[in-house]
């Protein structure tokens, strides 16, 4: 029986969907550090993870049977996908399935720092009655700057205006604008026109520390400040002057650059306890509906990759989907080089075989090839193809191998 690990507690509805593919399944709620993950992979299959998780290249040297990980979330930057690639692991992500509740979550605090309700509401728990309008905005004709125009900031863009908000973006490629957005032709110029900005990049390492003390002092006086994408964008010291300073009105922070592995753990930041910030613990994404969401669509393609090597939306492998089925099946990760595909066919066809039907995709110095016969597969024949110079990995498919 194939075994799953899946740890940072992703919802149950994947270990359902894995457990009816005929999967052993074990569940844990943290991540591991590197040394535990690789003994915790003895024997494992397929890992799912979310994002504190880090699957390293000796993590993938020292489990060379695992075949996929699925990373429950957006972001793969904390997997290592060239190496895995090279070791045959398709990685599979959930790029959609969330953007509704980090748009949602977005909109949200941008009404709640506006009308400044963190600070009235600490107010009324601490007894003391502070009914005012002062600092209190509507967010209606108020000007949204958008860094980062993906998925996600493109959605916010189209709810904002709905709102009656304004709505600039800069991304460093060009993208079409949607409704009537408008986009900027550098950060700064966003920076000095937007009454409040708010950040949705992606994990590249060219993003890291991204917005410091020069961008916040480009911002407009009393302006609004967010970021729900990545933890290491931001320089929280110079957010934190920038409000104790009065410079920025008020800020909503969703990811840290360190994080507490696991739920209960104690957590530390120089933005705690000021005025009109709204800290939450990376949930941005963490709506049940979202979460079951990426449950299911990972689980899916961690299955149906293992069942039939269909790579579709895999992010680091060529995307391949042979449709029907034959008597047996293989596929085969090799180097992407001319003539490979030929010399498979070569040695089917040596056995007295023949190719029912085959599909080959290539990436970079990668080629896939999913290859269905009209028989059991001999293990001579199986030999053969994993001694090809250029393969990097053999894998066959269900009962259908002799």
């Amino acid at each position: 029986m194939p075994r799953a690990l899946l740890l940072e507690n992703i919802d149950p509805v994947a270990a359902d969907l894995l457990g009816t593919a005929g999967y052993e399944v074990e569940s844990l709620r943290g991540a591991l550090d590197e040394a535990d993950l690789a003994a915790a992979l003895d024997g494992v299959d397929v890992l799912g993870i979310r994002s504190k998780t880090r699957v390293t290249a000796e993590v993938l040297r020292r489990r060379p049977g695992l075949a996929a990980v699925g990373a429950f979330c957006i972001g793969t930057n904390q997997i290592d996908l060239p190496a895995a690639a090279t070791a045959g692991v398709a990685v599979f992500n959930a790029p959609y399935s969330n953007t509704r509740s980090v748009v949602e979550m977005a909109i949200a605090e941008i009404i709640c720092l506006a009308r400044r309700l963190v600070d009235r509401d600490r107010s009324l728990h601490a007894g003391t009655w502070d009914k005012s309008a002062a600092g209190s905005h509507e967010i209606r004709g108020r000007t949204l700057g958008i860094v980062g125009y993906g998925n996600i900031g493109s959605q916010l863009s189209v709810l904002a205006e709905a709102l009656g908000m304004r709505v600039l973006f800069y991304d460093l490629e060009d993208k079409l604008a949607l409704g009537n957005a408008e986009a900027c032709g550098s950060l700064e110029e966003l920076l000095e026109r937007a009454e409040t900005v708010t950040l949705h990049v992606d994990g590249r390492a060219g993003n890291a520390g991204l917005f410091g003390a020069e961008q916040f002092a480009r911002m407009r006086r009393r302006s609004l400040f967010l970021n729900l994408s990545r933890g290491f964008v931001v320089d929280h010291e110079a957010l934190r002057e920038h409000i104790l300073s009065g410079h920025i009105a008020g800020a909503a922070v969703d990811v840290f650059p360190e994080e507490p592995r696991e739920q209960g753990d104690e957590f530390t930041s120089v933005l705690r306890g000021l005025p009109n910030v709204i800290l939450t613990p990376h949930v941005g994404g963490s709506t049940q509906e979202a979460q079951h969401d990426i449950g299911r669509f990972v689980a899916g393609k961690l299955v149906d990759y293992t069942a039939s090597g269909t790579t579709t939306l895999s992010v680091n492998l060529p995307a391949v989907a042979l449709h029907g089925s034959s008597a047996a099946r293989f596929a085969l990760l090799h180097r992407n080089v001319p003539g490979v595909l030929a010399h498979v066919n070569a040695l089917v066809g040596e056995h007295e075989l023949n190719v029912d039907g085959q599909v080959l995709a290539t990436r970079g110095e990668l080629g896939y090839a999913v290859t269905d016969i009209s028989a059991a597969l001999p293990a001579d024949l199986l030999a053969a193809l994993d001694g090809l110079p250029e393969t990097l990995r053999l894998t066959t498919f269900g009962s259908r191998t002799g």
